[in-house]
């Protein structure tokens, strides 16, 4: 007999066979096969054999809706409420389906009402029904209702969860102006803080609600009371930093961002922020490190890179630049201006010197004829390495095109790229008029 009869025998006289486990297993198996009324067959089968198992209930409901029957989907959501008043998930899949199926049909909302009153009665104080609920006396216009609802959620000391639902609530409930609803969520929001400091969920919520309302104080109090319950927060941490440093309190938010930094050092925001601070405080130094370490750890644009880098080189700091721009080629391999910056980069740093070369030639090849690499700097660092290397002709033709490059008011610039040239050009005895004149020009650019 053949392995694949076998296997068949020995699936049907399994316990399994006939069974709505195989049932629903045959009907996922054809609808892989594009066998869709196969796979409808099966499954509904396999849900008549097992009406309470709710995973085929829905599934045999959606196809229905989807097909465009929704007196059978209803029917199928209702029947298993009706017949499941124990499980909140049966109550919840009918009323969630008659206000999805019917979102402007007063009768399909009075249904999910009554429905969902009446899993309340059986279920007090569960959320996922009171926030249902709320809805749809809303959608009814029933007001009063909702305001009973939003009562009963802020009463007594709620927890996080119910905090949250009343201050939802809150705002479709009262208008922005109305300042004594608004205490009304920054009391709950505050007693929730203290009764549970360490929830960071919470506290970055509830500092927000004071934030955007104005009240930058409030906020940075909620961060700095979770802060102290969980030292270990290093993302509120942050953000405390950064609240204070909006609020003025310049000492405190570096002091904060710094703290942060000294437990770990790739926390690419407050890198960033304290980057931000330097830079209104004029302290360019520690502007350009903070700033590179968010790079580093963050990611960030092209230009990003390659201005800071800039910065690093025009402070002879190459060595700084190098190690910035080696992990920008990281996040951006194939980019011709990192490769450039790299090169030159990599050129004036000591310790790297011996490696740029091979970057030269590289960034030449992503640049192409009309890239980055025209650039006068990236021609005269190359021209230098070209000549440490004994290779004089490709140095000449990278000096002419980079003094070509040069605009009119980089006259310093263009000076030293034409003292160099003649310089070749004399130590090797040759072009020695051409040379001169270069030397005359030179000095009318910048006079020694």
């Amino acid at each position: 007999m053949k392995p694949a009869a076998l296997l068949w025998l020995a699936v049907m006289s399994s316990p399994l066979a006939a069974s709505p486990q195989l049932d629903f297993a045959f009907g996922i198996l054809a609808e892989q096969r594009g066998e869709r009324k196969a796979a409808a067959e099966a499954i509904e089968k396999a849900r008549v054999a097992d009406p309470a198992a709710y995973p085929l209930v829905s599934r045999v409901a959606e196809q229905r809706r989807a097909d465009g029957d929704l007196e059978g989907a209803s029917t199928l959501y209702r029947e298993f409420a009706a017949g499941q008043p124990e499980r909140i998930e049966a109550q919840l899949a009918y009323a969630d389906f008659l206000r999805e199926a019917s979102p402007d049909d007063d009768f399909a909302a009075k249904l999910a009402r009554d429905t969902l009153e009446k899993s309340l009665d059986r279920f007090p104080g569960d959320l996922s029904i009171q926030r249902r609920l709320f809805r749809v006396y809303e959608a009814l216009e029933q007001r009063d209702r909702s305001l009973a609802m939003f009562e009963a959620i802020a009463s007594s000391e709620p927890g996080p969860a119910e905090v949250f639902e009343a201050a939802n609530m809150a705002r479709t409930l009262f208008p922005k102006d109305d300042l004594k609803a608004r205490a009304r969520v920054d009391e709950l929001l505050k007693g929730a803080c203290l009764r549970v400091p360490q929830d960071p969920v919470l506290a970055r919520a509830a500092s927000e609600h004071f934030r955007t309302t104005g009240r930058l104080p409030e906020a940075v109090e909620i961060l700095a009371k979770h802060v102290e319950a969980v030292p270990s927060s290093l993302a509120l941490r942050t953000r405390l930093g950064i609240l204070q440093l909006a609020a003025e309190r310049l000492e405190e938010g570096e002091g904060t961002l710094l703290a942060v930094i000294a437990i770990d050092a790739n926390q690419g925001l407050a890198h960033q922020s304290l980057a931000k601070l330097y830079r209104k405080q004029e302290r360019a130094a520690e502007a350009r490190l903070h700033a590179a370490q968010a790079l580093k750890v963050k990611g960030g644009g092209v230009s990003e890179f390659v201005e800071l880098a800039d910065e690093f080189l025009d402070a002879d700091l190459p060595r700084d630049a190098r190690l910035l721009l080696e992990k920008a080629m990281f996040y951006h391999p194939q980019d011709a201006d990192v490769a450039v910056k790299l090169a030159v980069a990599t050129r004036r740093d000591p310790e790297s010197r011996e490696r740029a070369s091979r970057l030269f030639r590289e960034a030449e090849s992503l640049s192409g004829e009309k890239g980055p690499t025209t650039d006068p700097v990236f021609l005269t660092e190359f021209a230098e390495c070209l000549l440490e290397s004994g290779q004089t002709k490709a140095a000449e033709d990278r000096l002419r095109t980079a003094i070509r490059g040069y605009p009119p008011e980089r006259k310093k610039e263009t000076a030293v790229a034409l003292r160099r040239l003649a310089g070749i050009w004399q130590g090797e005895k040759r072009n020695e008029e051409a040379a001169k004149a270069l030397l005359q020009r030179a000095d009318g650019l910048d006079p020694r």
